[in-house]
């Protein structure tokens, strides 16, 4: 019988090993493909350490290949399995069902994940992967799970969750290693921390890892407060660990270069930032309680755009929110910030529904970003003269939680305190227009 699987194997560890090892068992030949950086980089795996005659060498000083191969495009893997007279397609579970169109040519095979492998080996500072622990399960900690795998170099290994069952249910389903009943017994055995938990409960969740000295990534917003989010990286400095606020649409190629040609000049002088991020919800706990409402729950990713294209120095915020008759929450507002020779307009709405687009105002042209900008694929700068106008395409892969924690992944192995695609200044005078507009609005029904 002949077996073929396929990885990056960057940062060789004794999950690899594994895999192979029950690979090799399925039949009598295994052929490995280890991918090109091309091919990982068009499918969106991020943050790939070494070289391809680096991760070969991993494969074949394990001494379980039989043939490695280099997969090098889409669509290769049928053109091997009938190549090779392949009987058996084997792969990791966290792919469950991705691969299905292969029994058309062979048997697939579907190894389950490896547990239990980075208590030891992991945690070998030569490997460089990082064990991260996820506190919160709900959708958006799942998605985190999921988008882990297109990382190189971090292994989820264990959930907490307030209630316990719900954390066992997360860990079983998604074959983590551990699901904790106790935060402190997460801390213990996790290098980082993703905390994807209510709003409220962030600052005091983030408090504790950083004083483990567990480095962590928070969703947004990382608090409600100015003061509450600065303490929390004056806690991160002191204890020398990374923490970032995980706005993935800064971490987004497109996004990073929409700023950049925007404030390059060529549109001229930004005037104007209008950005509009809205959906229809119509239960849940965004609306309901004292951390519920539209702005804690998407502004701020129109207030990242204005913030990265005009600045943290705004001299006059004003909210006008739309709060109906018998509902606990606000379900749309329109936040006006003035800055000293521009002004930006951030519009959220979880009740009312409009085109999710950003526009920015220069004095020579203008820049446009269709719905939905956050997931920022495509821009076009725009002139007066529309023969100069000029459009641009970036990938934007999978949820984009994975642009994030490569991020943060970088930061923690190369010793870095903050990330220039979104600073520390910036996060903390996010977290201040928040808090200023949910604390006085005018308010209609």
């Amino acid at each position: 019988m002949r077996v073929i699987t396929y990885g990056t194997f960057d940062l060789f560890h004794e999950g690899h090993r594994r895999l192979l090892e029950r690979a090799k068992a399925l039949g009598d030949y295994l052929i490995v493909g280890v991918t090109t950086e091309n091919y990982d980089d068009s499918r969106g795996k991020l943050n790939v350490a070494q070289s391809l005659m680096e991760r070969i060498r991993n494969v074949t000083e394990s001494g379980l290949a039989d043939e490695i191969i280099i997969e090098e495009y889409e669509g290769q893997k049928v053109q091997d399995i009938q190549k090779h007279s392949i009987d058996i397609f084997a792969i990791g579970s966290d792919w469950l069902g991705k691969f299905d169109y292969l029994r058309d040519y062979c048997d697939v095979v579907y190894l389950e994940r490896t547990k239990g492998v980075s208590s030891t080996q992991l945690r070998n500072e030569s490997s460089g992967v990082i064990r991260v622990g996820v506190v919160g399960s709900g959708r958006i900690a799942a998605r985190f799970v999921a988008e882990a795998r297109f990382v190189s170099g971090v292994s989820v290994e264990a959930v907490f969750s307030r209630r316990y069952g719900a954390a066992k249910e997360f860990a079983e389903r998604l074959e983590l290693e551990w699901a904790n009943e106790h935060l402190a017994d997460l801390l213990n055995h996790v290098d980082a921390v993703y905390i994807a938990t209510p709003h409220e409960t962030h600052y005091d969740y983030a408090r504790q890892a950083i004083d483990a000295g567990v480095h962590v990534l928070c969703e947004k917003p990382m608090t409600l407060s100015r003061a509450e989010t600065a303490d929390l990286y004056e806690r991160a400095a002191e204890r020398g660990v990374v923490l970032l606020e995980a706005v993935k649409t800064a971490f987004a190629p497109g996004f990073q270069r929409m700023v950049a040609v925007a404030r390059s000049g060529s549109i001229g002088r930004i005037r104007s930032v209008d950005a509009t991020f809205t959906k229809l919800v119509h239960d849940g706990r965004e609306l309901h309680g004292s951390a519920g409402g539209s702005i804690s729950e998407l502004a701020t990713y129109p207030l990242l755009a204005a913030v990265k294209l005009l600045g943290t120095e705004f001299t006059d915020i004003r909210t006008t929110s739309l709060r109906p008759d018998g509902s606990e929450v606000e379900v749309f507002s329109r936040i006006d910030l003035t800055y000293p020779s521009a002004v930006a307009s951030a519009r959220t709405g979880l009740g009312v529904k409009a085109e999710g687009e950003l526009i920015v105002a220069g004095t020579r042209g203008y820049v446009y970003v269709p719905a939905p900008w956050w997931l920022t694929e495509y821009f076009e700068a725009r002139f007066e003269d529309s023969r100069q106008n000029k459009k641009y395409y970036y990938k934007f892969d999978g949820d984009g939680l994975r642009y994030e924690l490569a991020e943060f992944a970088w930061m923690i192995r190369n010793s870095l305190s903050e990330s220039f695609r979104f600073r520390q200044a910036e996060s903390i005078a996010i977290a201040g227009m928040i808090e200023q507009a949910r604390a006085n609005p005018t308010t209609i029904s």
